[in-house]
């Protein structure tokens, strides 16, 4: 870990003058005190704040961020935390992160290898989140996109929150119409009329459930699906600030996600929460192409395994606990949220099946620079694309091609190493097959490993999937006309 203020102990990428010292976490945990409150009384709120494709540079707190980006807001959050230079995602696209975060074990554990397979259902033996935190006397909302099931069987509420506002399709939601039946805004098990902005909405709701709930521990999962596609803001909102309309609309959709971080924030101190609230701010893979978001100085975007796809912004504050202010350089991943909060409780996991993902605290506290001996990615045979990282050094599979990147040196991936490492290569390669020779089946039929004779997916299961979905949207049809009916009729 390393102060922001002390400008040769930050990687090269981050700014130091955008993070003047804070009060020492210590005086501002005896302020505290001095108020009345105990660190160690009550255990601490658990927010995790998940925003939707948004790029690894579309946030002013990094120094390559374009002339455009302005995030206030996210970048107050970030001088009071401990921004993560090198936060993963354990997917690159959306469903198999969320798979993985509620998880804290590595998606492909249970068949999870793409957004297809995340969004039909994660299997119900899985334990969620606030499974785990519920013994430790936590309430859990969860709020905007879930992409976890299209069935009610897989609806939040059945996972072991308390509360549940937002979408449970597939990916993409539109931001204004939030009355479409056969893509509902959901209260808890059931679909509700709504209207307004989808972000603002999605705010709203997250406020309105930290005020209400305040008095005790609790936990709430804010899934913004901010700036995921459709391109779509207020008219008022889009300023004519490049050439590029999408880009143009992307930075308005931007500026709502970031009031809304602002607002949660915000709640939190004037409820007298903020200090013992352990707050993870991190997006669910690399920035999009088709929305025309910038990941500098990465390579690659959303659906690749270069740093691009799958690193991301990743910042974590607990002021009563964590030195604001600082970076933390070790590579850590989205699996590793479930097992630090529920270090941070206090609490232990629910059930038998060992967590993935590691209690980053030490590493967070400058204690260590070491969370993960390797980290891993795979799509399975569908894209034939996955990727190892192990220290320094990260290969990347994309079918027949094997690229070895030196991080440390070449964060931008440019420089392919595999002819002069082979033996690094070959070491690489044999830990990821080992580590996937541990992973289940995909959950589509595919094969785990790609090659030239091997079907790219089991069409069956899709067929089956695309089945079930147009099941239930003809059991809500037919729910609606019998509602419409009379009585008597």
């Amino acid at each position: 870990m390393t102060e922001l203020k002390t400008p040769n102990r930050v990687p090269r990428y981050f700014s130091t003058t955008r993070f003047p010292a804070l009060l020492p976490a210590a005086f501002a945990a005896a302020l505290w005190l001095a108020c009345g409150g105990t660190v160690e009384a009550r255990k601490p709120n658990i927010v995790v704040i998940l925003t939707d494709d948004q790029g690894y540079a579309d946030v002013s707190y990094n120094p390559h961020h374009p002339k455009e980006v302005s995030t206030p807001n996210i970048d107050e959050l970030a001088r009071s935390s401990v921004i993560c230079t090198a936060g993963y995602t354990s997917g690159h696209v959306c469903s198999p992160t969320r798979a993985g975060l509620m998880t804290g074990r590595y998606q492909q554990r249970f068949g999870i290898y793409t957004a297809g397979e995340g969004g039909s259902g994660v299997p119900l033996s899985e334990t969620f989140f606030p499974q785990h935190l519920e013994k430790a006397g936590y309430t859990s909302g969860a709020f905007g996109k879930w992409h976890l099931g299209v069935d009610i069987k897989y609806n939040a509420m059945n996972r072991g929150f308390d509360e549940f506002y937002g979408f449970m399709g597939r990916g993409a939601h539109d931001y204004f119409d939030l009355n479409t039946p056969d893509h509902p805004i959901y209260r808890g098990l059931e679909p509700i009329k709504d209207k307004g902005y989808l972000t603002d909405r999605i705010t709203e709701e997250a406020v309105s459930f930290i005020r209400r709930h305040k008095d005790k521990p609790f936990f709430a999962y804010v899934a913004y699906n901010a700036v995921h596609a459709p391109a779509q803001a207020p008219a008022a909102d889009i300023r004519k600030e490049t050439d590029d309309p999408t880009r143009n609309t992307l930075m308005a959709m931007l500026r709502s996600l970031d009031t809304g971080v602002g607002k949660i924030v915000d709640t939190l101190k004037s409820e007298g929460v903020y200090d013992n609230t352990l707050l993870f701010f991190l997006t669910d893979n690399g920035g999009s192409k088709v929305m025309h978001a910038n990941n500098s100085p990465l390579r690659g975007y959303k659906q690749n395994d270069y740093e691009g796809g799958v690193r991301v912004p990743f910042i974590v504050s607990w002021p009563a606990k964590l030195k604001g202010g600082t970076t933390c350089s070790a590579p850590l991943m989205s699996i590793d949220i479930l097992p630090t909060a529920l270090a941070a409780a206090g609490t232990g996991r629910v059930g038998s099946r060992p967590f993935d993902g590691r209690n980053i605290l030490p590493a967070l506290e400058g204690k260590t620079d070491l969370v993960h001996e390797q980290l891993y990615w795979s799509s399975a045979a569908g894209k034939g694309a996955w990727a190892i990282r192990s220290g320094k050094w990260k290969l990347v599979g994309l079918k027949e091609r094997l690229d070895l990147f030196d991080l440390e040196s070449d964060i931008g991936e440019s420089k392919d190493l595999s002819g002069k490492h082979p033996e690094q290569v070959k070491k690489l390669k044999r830990l990821y097959d080992a580590w996937l020779d541990e992973m289940a089946e995909p959950a589509n039929g595919a094969a785990k490993r790609w090659s030239a004779n091997t079907p790219a997916s089991g069409k069956k299961n899709k067929k089956k999937a695309r089945e079930e979905q147009r099941k239930l949207r003809d059991a809500r049809r037919a729910k609606r006309k019998t509602e419409k009916k009379k009585p008597g009729e």
